[in-house]
């Protein structure tokens, strides 16, 4: 049955993000993972460095940022590429101020929860909504892109001090993790919760869920891992990254063909 609920309507044919339902919870827990394999497949098993790394995927997503604002609508190829490479280089952000500059990882935790407070006080302060139901302008995609950002370096942060720096052990990381957000769930289904703060609040928490499972798998069981190794993990959820992203655009197309035939006036530009 086809939803003609107006604000849906507007949301399928004007948003710039996808809509929030289980696949986008599924592929963002994913595109962590692979953020944080893959930044140590390049910096140690291809032996690029830290900050070679840095540079190229810095680079990368330069790039993709850039195709992502040329667009007029969501894309699905397009925003998860940013959201891969996003979390690349928020891992990256991160494991420089560690090992590069000797930032303690509690300090990193404290510096990213207040920049990315700050963030979403601007982005309130201008825009007065935290929704990404309404991201149908330049400057509030401008603001979304930049808290994705310290989401993840503060997710990668929060996951090693919780796993590394205390000693807590991967396992008990992916456990944590996602039983806060399981509470947050709950917090939202059946006590009602704000759905924007639960939103965000979980946006959060994957981030460090994801750097655990990558970390489970990817390390050798020394380092408390599985031993997998962060090749064949990071093309196994690399592949199942690109087939639900090619699952949400087909959905999206056929969405927006609906509201279309409906009488939905087509997407002409976007605001700036």
């Amino acid at each position: 049955m086809t939803n003609t609920n107006p604000d849906h309507t507007r949301t399928i044919l004007l948003n710039r993000v996808p809509e929030v339902t289980l696949a986008f919870w599924v592929i963002k827990i994913l595109s962590t993972t692979t953020g944080e394999t893959f930044a140590d497949f390049l910096n140690d098993d291809v032996g690029l460095g830290l900050s070679l790394t840095t540079w190229i995927m810095g680079g990368l997503l330069l790039v993709a940022l850039a195709a992502q604002f040329a667009t007029k609508r969501y894309t699905s190829g397009v925003y998860w590429t940013v959201v891969v490479l996003i979390s690349i280089v928020g891992t990256l952000l991160t494991d420089n101020l560690t090992d590069v500059l000797g930032v303690p990882l509690w300090v990193s935790t404290l510096v990213f929860s207040a920049v990315l407070a700050l963030t979403f006080v601007i982005w309130f302060a201008r825009e007065r909504t935290l929704s990404i139901h309404t991201i149908f302008t330049r400057r509030r995609e401008a603001f979304y892109w930049i808290a994705i950002l310290f989401t993840f370096a503060l997710g990668t942060a929060a996951g090693d001090l919780i796993s590394e720096g205390l000693g807590l052990g991967y396992v008990f990381g992916t456990i944590l993790f996602a039983a806060l957000i399981g509470a947050i769930a709950i917090a939202r289904f059946a006590f009602k919760a704000n759905v924007v703060f639960c939103f965000w609040a979980a946006y959060i928490l994957t981030r460090p869920l994801g750097a655990s499972i990558g970390d489970l798998l990817s390390q050798s069981p020394a380092d408390g891992g599985v031993g997998v190794g962060t090749t064949l993990t990071s093309v196994v959820f690399l592949v199942i990254i690109v087939a639900v992203a090619v699952y949400l655009g087909v959905k999206v197309d056929r969405q927006r063909r609906e509201a279309l035939a409906n009488g939905a006036p087509a997407l002409v530009a976007v605001a700036p």
